[in-house]
């Protein structure tokens, strides 16, 4: 998979990080922590101009309930502060489920503050193993 990784820029809103990279804020992903019941993690990849769907998500995972936990776990969850966030190199190789709307060649979180990664999806989603699903709706 080839990775291309480019400066951005700190940017207050993912609406700014696009402008910056020159991209429609649908080709940004969000890699977003979710935690599981029990206790374990995922990651749920989003499209920028969109929300993740909890119904849809609990429903694939067959749970009542799923969370965004604070910052402080998220990081000792995968070693990236938020807005660094991304299933690239994270310290534990977590579930990725991507939401099906994803494709073409897109951005996401490189590790750094004011740095983005940008990958084909598809080759992306093969190289994590994600499971490519319906999770989430308009923002």
């Amino acid at each position: 998979m080839e990775v291309e990784v480019a400066q951005r820029g700190r940017a207050r809103s993912l609406e700014e990080a696009a402008a910056n990279l020159g991209i429609e804020p649908r080709a940004i992903v969000k890699s977003l922590v979710v935690k599981h019941p029990d206790g374990s993690f995922l990651f749920a990849l989003i499209p920028g101009d969109r929300q993740i769907s909890w119904p849809k998500l609990r429903g694939l995972l067959g749970v009542n309930r799923l969370s965004m936990p604070p910052a402080d776990v998220a990081l000792a969850a995968t070693g990236y502060e938020r807005g660094t966030i991304t299933p690239l190199g994270s310290s534990t190789a977590w579930p990725v489920w991507a939401d099906a709307s994803i494709s073409d060649r897109v951005s996401l979180g490189a590790g750094a503050h004011g740095l983005s990664a940008f990958v084909d999806a598809a080759e992306l989603f093969a190289a994590l193993g994600a499971t490519v699903a319906d999770i989430s709706e308009p923002a």
